[in-house]
């Protein structure tokens, strides 16, 4: 039985906006901002900090400023007070934060590593949603950015997110392979809902 959706995204492809409309349609709890707001519970940390820093790769000016600091002797006499938020700290507190949303079950859990980390798991169904350049540009212009922002994010964030899923997981992002549904959005949310629905359903109505 399928107890649990991830939904991989484009940035700007509507995955929150789906993710959102499945976990309504089953009665799931939607974990979208809310893995976030664990792992930022659980690093005691700000949330804007945990956001600043998730499903992406830290600078190699961040990375050379920690080695720094870790090597000084300022740093070492402070280390226990020093709290870092970093994408190594991070990910690994989400592994923690989405393995403890699994046990819950009857959850849509939206990236974060989501689809890795549970990956094979047989309760889980992986999707990932994508949508043409063009129609991401859209969609992120009537959430209020402008062309040129609406442009940029859409051309930065899934090269970030690329890099982040090839060094925490080592494989290619997006990787057929981790997805049971891969859906260009361009075809309408109601779609895709319904056909992540219906596979749902199709796969709790198999033989054990």
């Amino acid at each position: 039985m399928i107890r649990l959706v991830t939904i991989e995204r484009e940035y700007g492809s509507g995955g929150a906006e789906i993710a959102q409309m499945v976990a309504h349609r089953l009665g799931w709890k939607l974990w979208d901002q809310a893995l976030t707001d664990e792992i930022a519970r659980v690093m005691d940390c700000p949330k804007r900090a945990v956001e600043e820093h998730e499903e992406r790769c830290d600078s190699l000016y961040y990375r050379l400023f920690r080695s720094f600091m870790r090597g000084s002797f300022e740093g070492s006499l402070n280390a226990p007070k020093m709290k870092p938020v970093d994408a190594d700290c991070i990910s690994r507190i989400a592994r923690q934060v989405v393995l403890n949303a699994a046990r819950e079950g009857n959850g849509v859990l939206v990236g974060r590593g989501s689809a890795y980390f549970l990956h094979d798991r047989a309760d889980a169904l992986h999707v990932f949603v994508y949508a043409p350049f063009d129609e991401k540009v859209r969609r992120l212009k009537a959430r209020g950015k402008s062309q040129s922002e609406a442009q940029e994010l859409a051309e930065t964030v899934d090269r970030e997110r690329a890099e982040y899923i090839k060094k925490y997981f080592e494989v290619d992002w997006p990787d057929r392979g981790y997805f049971h549904l891969m859906m260009n959005t361009v075809l309408g949310d109601e779609i895709v809902v319904e056909t992540i629905l219906r596979s749902v359903h199709a796969l709790d109505e198999q033989p054990a």
